[in-house]
């Protein structure tokens, strides 16, 4: 509930202005999977064929945002559903400035991604969900996370002693590994270009 002596400051420029100074529609890119699954070298990989095709864009990092906006959070369930609320907020505000914002976000919780879908609207949310094995994540882990998860160091970890809900609809599915980063950025780019390209 929004207190009482808050009030919605209104402007004179509107989203539909910045898109079209920036000639493009912002979008929320919401990539979603393990540790370890790709999300984040799908994203920054991404950022820049995005960045090369003059589209203004912005990268929204789990690690950066929890040494910086988000650093007073915990990795339990409720530090975890608080830590994507207020990326959603951030991603929002992004948005209404106009620019495409990529996140690459465990978010393990169905519900969560379903209330920063709802929070953007759903025209300007596009889930991409990183399907890559638990096995092959572990394999690729070079924080070593799993190894000290699995020996106790570290708790409320993801795939091992805290749930991943898998994606019901995403927009798209990319399995990190059995695709090449090429093939990867093709579909990415073959699903996100018509939704951020201005007609």
């Amino acid at each position: 509930m929004k207190p009482s002596n808050l009030h919605t400051q209104s402007t004179k420029v509107s989203k539909a202005d910045r898109e079209q100074l920036l000639n493009q529609k912002s979008q929320l890119i919401w990539f979603t999977g393990l540790s370890g699954s790709g999300k984040s070298t799908l994203a920054v990989a991404l950022e820049k064929k995005l960045f090369d095709k003059s589209f203004k864009t912005y990268l929204l990092d789990g690690d950066n945002v929890r040494q910086g906006l988000n650093k007073d959070l915990t990795f339990d369930d409720e530090g975890r559903k608080e830590n994507i609320r207020r990326i959603g907020e951030v991603a929002n505000l992004m948005l209404d400035a106009g620019t495409i914002v990529l996140s690459a976000f465990i978010s393990p919780f169905k519900a969560d991604r379903d209330l920063i879908r709802e929070l953007v609207g759903s025209d300007n949310f596009i889930e991409i969900f990183a399907d890559c094995p638990i096995e092959v994540c572990e394999q690729r882990d070079v924080k070593g996370l799993y190894q000290k998860a699995r020996s106790g160091a570290i708790k409320n970890f993801t795939g091992i002693d805290s749930p991943y809900e898998i994606p019901v609809n995403p927009d798209l599915i990319i399995k990190t590994h059995e695709l090449s980063l090429e093939d990867s950025l093709d579909l990415l780019l073959n699903k996100i270009l018509p939704r951020i390209s201005k007609k």
